[in-house]
């Protein structure tokens, strides 16, 4: 059996990240479901590759404070703190905060299975 309690603020952030994003998956040994926390400020965006979708992985995102946009080919859907945005696998998203907010997004990001399967969407 395993437990962990995890503070992210005691996680290094990546680099080399539009946003902070912190792995919460890894300090927990968690090997099926990535968790990240992010923090996105005014202007900033999540992915790395923008306008994107995954070949398997199901992709949520739980807003804690703020709100977050989330940009599809259709429509930019405005994602308050509370409530949660889903991506199925191979629909086109690109999450971000909007240049002109007043305050960073909180988020809690959840993929599963954990996997680098994204791939941009060119327009």
């Amino acid at each position: 059996m395993g437990y962990h309690v995890i503070d992210p603020d005691d996680l290094n952030p990546e680099p080399d990240r539009p946003s902070e994003m912190r792995y919460v998956s890894e300090a927990a040994d968690l090997d099926h479901v990535g968790l990240r926390v992010y923090r996105v400020d005014p202007g900033e965006a999540i992915p790395l590759s923008g306008l994107h979708y995954h070949d398997e992985q199901e992709e949520v995102f739980y807003v804690t404070d703020g709100t977050l946009d989330v940009e599809t080919p259709d429509e930019t859907f405005a994602v308050p703190a509370g409530h949660f945005f889903a991506a199925e696998p191979e629909s086109p998203h690109r999450a971000h905060n909007a240049a002109d907010a007043e305050d960073p997004v909180r988020v809690i990001g959840m993929g599963a299975p954990p996997q680098s399967d994204g791939h941009s969407v060119d327009r």
